[in-house]
């Protein structure tokens, strides 16, 4: 009896250090690409005018290259969950690793601006895989207990990539040239795919529904018109008119969307989903966090620079506290959660997000490094709060037949939320600019603290739909 009982003990113990390793080795791999996805689109904005200076272009016909990538994520997200359950995990996620890295070396050494453009659809079609197919990988491998862990270190990459992204192309387009932005990509993609071969299992649905074309092209016109639209209001390379027609074309192929998929589960991507409470609840009722969260990364550095005065070294130092706050928060994670549960720590992340972004309006040239760097370090740390939050409980109680779907919606969720939070802040911007009497071109300090202070109210918006989740919810996770 004894022995069978130190017998089952070695075996727990393994089981549990399998966990473990598990928890970190996994989520690393995954995360590679998420970290180069994330430096990759933050970094681009610093090195425009050395690329349009090199090409022989106008700086604002660069605007389309970062667009291009916008939409085809957008175009070819809808059909990662299908392409996942068809082909395994592993063969996707590989897959989409290498098409992303193919299109960095196309674009390092690209001649021209439109082969930038068609390179960097080339890219989005890679990117539009790697995010929903890495996070189904940690939720169909790592068991709900570990899950918080493995989402921390899934989170914190993509972060702190798109804080260190412009501190990066500042170095690089002032030491060498502007191509190793795309080039530097290639190693560690390369790196990423031997060791998802190597390290990553494979999982893939045991039944594949037909691909429903129909749903596809709807969605996939709905998706990008929306974001088309996003992300073209208020620069001055497209005429509003797009702007408002490429949005309208959108919300139209979302309705009909939404009238083609009512009721139905056999759809690319199932609206049934937000039948979910917890689903619904973070990916909906969450999305004014969200904006909040993916702003910040975007707007201090520009804040830093134009308001503050900032180099764009000194801006990037500064701002890469946000990234040092993500991390932060990794080593009580587990114990806030269990100390306190899923539900009072969102609830937390949301005000006190909002609370940090408006703070950052206050900044001035007067202020306090350290005082600034500090509300930095605050504001990271609730941010990945509540990210991590929201990212784990999420997909609780969704049937694992339908996970890669979840996942895939809840990355399209996720984008447009982003591309909505940088379209209001460009509007607020340039809403505040015209009314000091200047154009959004010529920014002053005057413009930016009503921007963050809406932002930042509009972020404490999410309590009203956490508030709705119940008391026990995610408690396979403590």
């Amino acid at each position: 009896m004894i022995d069978e009982r130190i017998t089952l003990a070695k075996k727990q113990d393994t089981k549990l250090a399998s966990f473990s390793w598990q928890t970190r080795l996994i989520p690393m791999i995954v995360a590679v690409p998420m970290f180069l996805q994330a430096v990759d689109t933050s970094i681009l904005g610093t090195a425009l005018q050395s690329i349009a200076a090199s090409l022989n272009v106008e700086i604002l016909h660069l605007n389309f290259a970062v667009t291009a990538y916008m939409l085809s994520l957008a175009l070819f997200l809808p059909a990662s969950g299908w392409l996942t359950d068809r082909f395994g995990t592993r063969r996707v996620f590989c897959s989409a690793v290498a098409i992303f890295s193919l299109a960095s070396a196309l674009c390092g050494a690209a001649t021209s601006i439109t082969q930038i453009v068609l390179f960097r659809i080339l890219q989005g079609l890679g990117g539009a895989m790697m995010v929903p197919v890495g996070r189904l990988i940690l939720l169909r491998s790592i068991p709900p207990a570990q899950l918080v862990m493995a989402m921390l270190w899934f989170t914190v990459p993509g972060t702190v990539g798109r804080v260190l992204g412009p501190l990066l192309g500042g170095f690089i387009v002032t030491l060498t040239s502007w191509r190793w932005i795309f080039l530097l990509n290639v190693p560690f993609g390369l790196l990423g795919i031997l060791l998802s071969l190597r390290f990553v299992p494979d999982s893939r649905s045991e039944k594949t529904e037909r691909f429903d074309r129909t749903g596809f092209v709807l969605m996939a016109i709905g998706l990008s018109g929306i974001v088309c639209g996003l992300e073209t209001i208020g620069h001055n390379f497209v005429p509003l008119s797009f702007t408002i027609l490429a949005t309208s074309i959108g919300i139209v192929a979302a309705i009909a969307y939404w009238i083609y998929s009512r009721d139905r589960s056999d759809v690319i991507i199932p609206l049934n989903l937000f039948g979910y409470k917890a689903f619904s609840i973070t990916n909906i009722g969450g999305m004014p966090l969200r904006i909040a969260v993916g702003s910040a990364p975007i707007f201090v550095p520009l804040l830093l620079q134009i308001g503050v005065g900032f180099t764009p070294i000194q801006s990037g130092l500064t701002s890469a506290w946000l990234s040092v706050g993500a991390f932060g928060i990794r080593p009580i994670m587990r114990r806030a959660i269990s100390k306190f549960g899923v539900k009072p720590l969102m609830i937390a992340a949301s005000v006190f997000s909002g609370a940090a972004f408006a703070t950052y309006g206050l900044f001035s040239p007067d202020m306090s490094i350290y005082f600034m760097c500090a509300v930095l370090f605050m504001g990271g740390i609730v941010n990945s709060l509540g990210m991590i939050t929201m990212n784990t409980v999420g997909f609780s109680g969704i049937p694992t037949a339908i996970m890669s779907k979840a996942t895939a919606l809840s990355t399209m969720m996720q984008q447009t939320s982003m591309s909505f939070g940088v379209a209001l802040c460009t509007s607020c911007l340039t809403i505040t600019a015209r009314a000091h009497g200047h154009s959004a071109e010529h920014l002053t300090m005057s413009d930016f603290p009503i921007t963050f202070f809406i932002v930042g109210a509009l972020s404490c918006l999410s309590v009203a739909a956490f508030i709705r989740l119940p008391a026990d919810e995610g408690a396979e996770l403590r």
